[in-house]
């Protein structure tokens, strides 16, 4: 039998989205250490809009978000996969969904930010096309992070 795998579209006052950002925020500490104060204050969820889980079999397994940045481009954030469901192309579906969505709303480009030390992360966002790019606004001078960029079709 087959992993039944669904994608819901919320905003980010869902309790499945609020609860995948709490173990989220705690693996982060761990790999942020003293900056994780600075990293937090750009990770509030508390008006996310456009936000997407991922369910298999019911349980929600990973989420991820985007919000405005101007009238073109928008800004991946707090995506996560629960450890259990890593290398399932979970990651990748939610990217794609909220690609997808940001299209539909008219934008056409996304941006985000990850930790270099985040291997994975990095190696998910150069499979799916995007570009590294300069750090932008808060992560200019931000040495730990890598910003990437792609164009929506």
């Amino acid at each position: 039998m087959s992993d039944k795998i669904s994608l819901e579209r919320l905003n980010s006052t869902h309790e499945s989205f609020i609860r995948l950002v709490k173990e989220l925020d705690e693996y982060l500490s761990g790999i942020n250490g003293d900056q994780n104060t600075f990293f937090k204050e750009f990770n509030t969820i508390d008006k996310l809009q456009y936000v997407v889980v991922c369910y298999i079999n019911k349980v929600a397994a990973g989420c991820g978000a985007f919000k405005r940045i101007d009238n073109r481009t928008v800004e991946v954030k707090r995506m996560y996969v629960k450890p259990i469901y890593r290398g399932k192309n979970i990651a990748t579906l939610i990217l794609k969904e909220l690609e997808e969505w940001a299209r539909e709303e008219k934008f056409s480009s996304v941006v985000l930010e990850t930790s270099k030390t985040m291997q994975p992360a990095v190696h998910l966002y150069k499979k799916n096309e995007y570009d590294v790019i300069p750090n932008y606004g808060p992560y200019k001078a931000v040495e730990s992070s890598i910003c990437f960029k792609k164009t929506l079709n």
